[in-house]
């Protein structure tokens, strides 16, 4: 990411030799770019977590382990494992431990018969690969990648097997 904004902002100056308060601009704002990309999302230690959010979440994930915290804007994620062999797990609450979306790895045989259907049915000879299973305001999806020799897909559908987003990776 970094390189293509250096070389557009070399690319606008280069164009613009004449101006140099508008080169001064574009590397002002590039280097403003480069610092607040990391501010976006931010680590966090749990105690800096507010307690009704704590709580919420292990209410619902009690066997929770490996929890890392980060705050997105006003959203507090919880990246964890549960199980004996580590499934990856995300969690994402509002400020008020209301749980607003909730995802899990999940093997490709969980996925419904429907989802399997409309894949081979699309995509003849691909394999599923990294499916989960994503809960947001009481509806669940399913995303995953579909893979062959030549292309990879990322999919996301509904439990009826309707694509709700495709995009060629």
């Amino acid at each position: 990411m970094f390189p293509n904004l250096y070389r557009f902002a070399f690319l606008l100056c280069s164009t613009l030799k004449n101006r140099i308060m508008n080169c001064k601009l574009i590397w002002s704002a590039f280097v403003l770019a480069l610092t607040t990309t990391g501010a976006i999302a931010q680590d966090i230690p749990q105690s800096q977590v507010p307690a009704v959010v704590v709580n919420s979440f292990q209410q619902k994930f009690p066997k929770a382990k490996k929890v890392d915290w980060e705050l997105k804007g006003n959203v507090y994620e919880a990246e964890f494992e549960t199980g004996l062999f580590g499934i990856d797990q995300e969690a994402w609450f509002q400020h008020n431990g209301k749980l607003l979306r909730y995802k899990t790895e999940i093997n490709k045989r969980e996925l419904p018969k429907s989802v399997l259907d409309r894949v081979k049915r699309d995509f003849p000879g691909y394999r599923i690969e990294d499916a989960k299973k994503i809960t947001a305001e009481q509806k669940v999806s399913y995303a995953f990648e579909v893979k062959s020799r030549k292309e990879e897909w990322k999919l996301v559908l509904d439990p009826q097997g309707n694509i709700l987003t495709k995009v060629r990776d």
